[in-house]
């Protein structure tokens, strides 16, 4: 399965206003990628902006696709990658 960049945007923005009390609609989100650091999300959130790396990005992941297909998956399922665009290959079992 691959979850799109929307998806894991969609994802972000879910877990991030669950955890800040705040609609999913309030969360802003800019995914990227460097080679120093590898992948990241910018998170805006009333103003204020906060990096998540990518074990804070899986861990959004995981959650949305429990909550989004019923699927339980564990962080060693899920990896990112960077074709055009940023996507996770989720290996179901």
């Amino acid at each position: 399965m691959v979850l799109s960049m929307d998806e894991i945007v969609n994802a972000i923005c879910l877990h991030m206003a669950e955890r800040k009390g705040v609609r999913p609609t309030d969360v802003n989100v800019e995914l990227s990628w460097e080679e120093d650091t590898g992948y990241s999300a910018e998170v805006w959130i009333q103003g204020r902006s906060q990096f998540l790396v990518e074990s804070n990005m899986i861990e959004a992941i995981l959650r949305y696709l429990n909550s989004e297909y019923n699927i339980r998956a564990y962080r060693e399922d899920v990896r990112l990658d960077l074709d055009e665009e940023i996507t996770a290959i989720v290996n179901q079992h």
